[in-house]
This record gives structure tokens, C-alpha cells and sequence, in this order.
């Protein structure tokens, strides 16, 4: 009788969560989450103003590439639209430590036949438990892109050519 030794297929090689997120699972932010709009004009804020956040989550999966942050908002400046951010992965930033995340995604309106823009939301980690995560961050994207792709418009009489969303939240676990 002889031993036969067969060979087995590696394992794919996994792409581990930023030591900074919370363990694997659902996060909400809910009324712990506040958002600014700020438009700007070259070196002159043209508008700011709060927005809400219908909905902020964060799914945090074993891979980073799998981990989804979204945000709803809705607010009197956006003139009734609704405005979204989904993330398409969350990564460490390299020249930074553990603290800051870079989190590609895309910026649309709430209007499924109008396109999105790429947007990049970049993140401070103030604090991190095993079951929840504290942040503050900003996204900024050029408004007349913005504009001609989802069709979003802001106030007439205050121009803009930059638009920046400034993050604060604060996602928890449910029990």
C-alpha cells in the first residue's frame, strides 16, 4: 500500500479590514451624524449650510474591499433632491497611519435615470471600539461636473464651482 498525497488548492490570499474599523457588522449613525454643504466660488464660500442624513451606514465586512459606507441626504439647499454617497471600498491612506481611510465611492442624486460622479470621501479616525467608530471627513467635488451629470442644482444667485460635504458622525451597532 502506498501513500498518495494530493495536491491542494491555495487559499485565496485575503485583503483584511483597516485595523482601524470596528469588528465585521451593521453600523447606523443615526441622529449622531451631521453633514455641511459648502459651496465655493475660487477663495469665497458662496453658501453653508447643514443637511440631513436620512440615512448613514456602514457595513464593515471581513474585506476591505467589500466594506460599504452610504449616506442619504435631503435638505432645503439641495431644493428638494436627494443627494447619495455609496463608497466602492475602504482603504487605509498609505502615507498616513491607521487614523486616516480613503473611501472611493460615487456622488448621485435620488433620481435612478441621471448619472453619478466620482467622489473621493476622505476620513479622520477620532476614535474606534469593537462597536462603534467615530469620524470626520470631507468629499469635494467640482460643481458644474456635478451639476451637468445628475442634473442637481443649487442656488441661483450664489455661484459655485467647488462643492464640499464635511462629515461628522458617529456609527454604532445596534443591539
Amino acid at each position: 500500500m502506498s501513500a498518495q498525497t494530493l495536491p491542494t488548492a491555495p487559499h485565496p490570499p485575503t485583503d483584511p479590514a483597516p485595523a482601524r474599523l470596528p469588528r465585521p457588522g451593521t453600523y447606523t449613525a443615526g441622529d449622531r451624524c451631521i453633514i455641511e454643504l459648502t459651496t465655493r466660488l475660487g477663495p469665497l464660500v458662496t453658501m453653508r449650510c447643514r443637511l440631513t442624513a436620512d440615512e448613514a451606514a456602514l457595513t464593515v465586512a471581513p474585506s476591505a474591499s467589500d466594506t460599504v459606507l452610504s449616506l442619504k441626504l435631503t435638505g432645503v439647499a439641495l431644493g428638494g433632491d436627494e443627494l447619495t454617497f455609496v463608497s466602492t471600498a475602504v482603504e487605509p491612506k498609505p502615507e498616513a497611519d491607521d487614523a486616516r481611510l480613503r473611501i472611493p465611492g460615487a456622488l448621485a442624486t435620488g433620481d435612478p435615470t441621471a448619472s453619478s460622479i466620482p467622489a473621493t470621501l476622505t476620513l479622520r479616525v477620532v476614535d474606534r471600539t469593537d462597536d462603534s467608530l467615530l469620524v470626520l471627513g470631507t468629499v469635494q467635488v467640482p460643481y458644474g461636473h456635478l451639476r451637468r451629470a445628475t442634473g442637481l442644482v443649487l442656488s441661483r444667485i450664489r455661484p459655485a464651482d467647488r462643492l464640499r460635504l464635511l462629515v461628522a458622525a458617529e456609527f454604532t451597532c445596534p443591539a
